[in-house]
């Protein structure tokens, strides 16, 4: 089982501070996040949903990989349209999960930061000239949610 996938599994909630972008204008959004592990610990579901005012904005399920190499891959199927190519390949940095989406939109940075047992930051991230600068998507920090 990895360690760094079991700390991100669970279901979790936050509020969201989305910058504006070529997608869409910016404001506040509410998270959700369900998150469990499959193929022995190995690999990671994750399916996320956003709300601003209260509907049903981006959608997004994720399948987080664990490599034998100590890498990641991150497959990521958003209500934009987003089908991946290939993984987005991924590291951890001692202190974050980080990927980077490569399309012909451009390029996302994902930034899990597991802060505690139970609190997840995430930063999102854009560039559109390889990665020579990035521009803010989003800004986020989840707590757990307890049944």
């Amino acid at each position: 089982m990895n360690d760094i996938l079991q700390r991100l599994a669970g279901d979790w909630l936050g509020e969201e501070a989305i910058a504006a972008t070529r997608w869409g204008p910016g404001g506040r959004a509410v998270g959700r996040i369900a998150a469990r592990l499959a193929l022995g610990g190995r690999a990671l579901v994750q399916d996320y949903r956003e709300e601003r005012d209260g509907r049903p904005a981006l959608q997004a399920h994720a399948v987080f990989v664990a490599g034998d190499d100590g890498g990641y891959g991150l497959y990521w199927f958003d209500s934009y349209g987003f089908v991946p190519h290939e993984p987005a390949a991924g590291r951890w940095d001692g202190r974050s999960l980080v990927f980077v989406r490569r399309s012909p939109r451009g390029q996302t940075r994902h930034v899990y930061t597991p802060l505690g047992e139970d609190r997840l930051g995430l930063t999102l991230e854009s560039s559109f000239d390889g990665g020579a600068s990035w521009e803010p998507v989003l800004q986020a920090e989840y707590r757990r949610v307890r049944d």
